[in-house]
C-alpha cells in the first residue's frame, strides 16, 4: 500500500515525513474536537505532515463499570464526519464489534482495531469489507512476527489498506515497554507501521481502577520512533488531559505539541 495516495483527503504527502494520527482519546463534544482538529491541522500544515484525526466516538474497553464512554455513538460519529468536513482532513475511530465497522465507515476515512481485538478474525474481516484503511494495533501480549496473520486476514478480503500500530507490550501486571525492533519487522510485511507515543507510555492495571502514565517520555519514545524510521506517529493531546475524560494520564498537552513536532522533523530531515 502507498499510503501517500490511498488515504482520501490526506494533505502534504510530498514532504516526505512521517505522518500523524492525532486526536482526543474520546470525542467529549463538538467545540473541543474542532478546537484540538484545527490546531494540529495548523501545525500540520505549516511543517509539512500529513495528518488524520482521531477521536474515539465510543470507549468500551474500561477498567471500571463507570468509567466514561462517550456521549452517544451517532452524535459522535456526526463530530467526526464533520470535523472532516470543516478541515478537509481524513478521520479515524476504533471500532469494537462487527456491525460498528459498516456503521463507523459511514463517516470516517480509516478504521482502527484496538489491541486487545487485534486476533478477533470476524472484526478485521468485518472491517476489511468497508474498503476503507484498516489500522491494526498490536496486542500488548502479540508479537510482532505474529501481526502478519492480522495483515493477512484483511488482505485475504480484498482490501491491501492496512496499517499496523505499535502501541507497547506487556511488562510485569502494570507497565508497558517498547520494542523497537517489532518496528522494522512489521514493515518488513509490506505494510506502514505507527508507533504510538501515548499508549505506548501507559500503566495499567492500577489498583484505582483508573490507568496511569508517564506522558513525561512522549518525547523520549517519539524521537526514537522517528529514528527508527516509523511511518507515521500517534499522538492523543489533549488542551487540559488532567480533566479529559478517558486516558488524561498518558496524553500530550495541546500546547506541547508544536515544538515537539518541530524537533521531530528536524530528526526526520536528519536522517534524510
Amino acid at each position: 500500500m502507498n499510503w501517500t495516495t490511498d488515504i482520501p483527503k490526506l494533505k502534504n504527502t510530498g514532504s516526505g515525513n512521517f505522518f500523524l494520527i492525532a486526536g482526543p482519546c474520546a470525542i467529549e463534544g463538538e467545540q473541543m474536537a474542532f478546537d484540538i482538529a484545527g490546531r494540529v491541522d495548523e501545525i500540520c500544515t505549516r511543517l509539512g505532515i500529513p495528518y488524520i484525526f482521531k477521536g474515539s466516538y465510543r470507549k468500551a474497553n474500561r477498567s471500571k463499570r463507570d468509567s466514561f464512554t462517550g456521549i452517544g455513538d451517532e452524535k459522535a460519529l456526526n463530530i467526526l464526519r464533520a470535523v472532516g468536513e470543516q478541515y478537509g482532513l481524513p478521520v479515524t475511530t476504533d471500532i469494537h464489534s462487527d456491525p460498528e465497522a459498516a456503521l463507523a465507515a459511514q463517516y470516517v476515512d480509516m478504521l482502527q482495531i484496538p489491541a486487545f481485538l487485534c486476533r478477533q478474525t470476524s472484526l478485521l474481516v468485518a472491517a476489511a469489507q468497508t474498503g476503507k484503511v484498516v489500522n491494526i494495533k498490536k496486542g500488548q501480549f502479540v508479537s510482532p512476527e505474529a501481526m502478519r496473520f492480522a495483515v493477512e486476514k484483511v488482505e485475504e478480503e480484498g482490501n491491501p489498506n492496512v496499517f499496523l500500530t505499535e502501541r507497547g507490550t506487556t511488562f510485569g501486571y502494570q507497565d508497558l515497554i517498547v520494542d523497537f525492533r517489532g518496528l522494522p519487522v512489521m514493515q518488513s510485511f509490506g505494510v506502514p507501521v505507527v508507533l504510538d507515543c501515548t499508549h505506548s507510555l501507559q500503566q495499567p492495571n492500577q489498583s484505582s481502577g483508573v490507568t496511569g502514565g508517564r506522558p513525561a517520555l512522549i518525547e523520549t519514545i517519539a524521537r526514537a520512533g522517528v529514528a527508527v524510521g516509523a511511518d507515521g506517529l500517534f499522538i492523543e493531546t489533549h488542551p487540559k488531559p488532567s480533566e479529559a475524560k478517558s486516558d488524561g494520564a498518558n496524553m500530550l498537552p495541546l500546547d506541547r505539541l508544536e515544538a515537539l513536532l518541530e524537533r521531530l522533523v528536524s530528526i526526520r530531515q536528519a536522517l534524510k
